[in-house]
């Protein structure tokens, strides 16, 4: 239901700033700041562009009732609009009834390619939702969103101030091949969520998928750079949330087992191919950039540079398989 009240006597503005919590600099700093790494840094920083900003291209807005229509199960729609922001910040003049609102918003939807808004007329049922295949693309854009508890008065001016907050994150991987004589390679990541619900800010495991990793391209012989953006993994502690509110969002406690991964299969001059699968045990979290460096051995197995990164290699792997990519 939209009602366009444009005869209301009171203005209710509504102000909306992106929030970018990442670790994106430092952790470009600290693992790519020699002046050999520069190239890499600027190549990940200039693709991870459209991600890791603040700058917002369209913003979707909804306002629900917080009574839950017992017939639905749920909180209905009540009003509906959305605005092409192409800005960090931006305010809106709401017209709509005096009344209690859950308002829901989301920011930079329309070009993801893979998450799209489902459910969204409900309350509790809207969510993005990356698309169910057994292996799925990067997401294009860093997505935002935020949810806020309204209180409409009547004969009052009001002013709301809406934080959108990041909902993906990225990770990289960093492949040193000198020496290696690999013809071809493929990486794939995992272990990632693939919904997020609006209202409680929760991250759900629905149908697992395997994200096809983009190459990067280099200026830099004898290096490669895989880059995953997704949602984000599991997280080792129950209180997950989409901002994890301490002065280090992104420390965890270090977790029993890998909870998140990535495949390399790597195809040698006669054919075969060897398959290194790298466990990582911390989670990657809503706003992170997580970049791992490692080393193309002989064989073609995959050696981390970072001890707290597992591996298992299986050498002339049986389900190898035709891999296009040419060095």
């Amino acid at each position: 239901m939209d009602e366009d009240l444009r005869d209301c006597e009171n203005n209710y503005d509504l102000d909306y700033e992106l929030r970018m919590v990442t670790n994106m600099t430092t952790e470009l700093q600290t693992q790519l700041g020699l002046a050999a790494d520069l190239q890499i840094a600027a190549a990940l920083k200039a693709y991870l562009g459209d991600v890791f900003t603040d700058y917002a291209h369209d913003v979707d807005l909804s306002f629900y009732d917080v009574v839950e229509d017992v017939a639905l199960g749920d909180s209905v729609r009540l009003h509906h609009e959305s605005h092409i922001m192409n800005a960090n910040q931006s305010s809106y003049t709401l017209y709509i009834p005096v009344r209690q609102y859950m308002h829901l918003a989301v920011a930079n939807i329309d070009n993801n390619g893979t998450v799209s808004m489902e459910g969204d007329e409900l309350c509790h049922g809207a969510r993005l939702v990356q698309v169910a295949r057994d292996t799925v693309e990067n997401h294009r854009t860093g997505l935002f969103t935020a949810r806020l508890p309204m209180h409409i008065q009547e004969g009052e001016d009001q002013t709301f101030d809406v934080s959108l907050y990041m909902a993906n994150c990225a990770s990289s991987l960093i492949l040193d091949t000198l020496g290696s004589h690999i013809k071809d390679i493929r990486v794939y990541a995992s272990g990632f969520a693939t919904e997020f619900s609006l209202c409680d800010s929760v991250y759900r495991f629905s149908h697992p998928s395997v994200v096809r990793s983009e190459r990067i391209a280099l200026d830099q012989p004898g290096s490669l750079c895989f880059t995953t953006v997704s949602f984000p993994s599991r997280d080792v502690r129950p209180d997950t949330k989409v901002v994890i509110e301490t002065e280090e969002p992104f420390v965890s406690e270090s977790a029993d087992e890998a909870i998140w991964q990535y495949e390399v299969y790597t195809r040698m001059p006669d054919g075969k191919t060897t398959k290194s699968l790298l466990g990582i045990s911390q989670p990657l979290r809503a706003g992170q950039l997580k970049i791992i460096k490692v080393r193309v051995l002989d064989d073609g197995a995959v050696q981390p540079l970072d001890s707290q990164v597992s591996v298992n290699v299986a050498l002339d792997w049986s389900r190898g398989m035709d891999f296009p990519v040419e060095f």
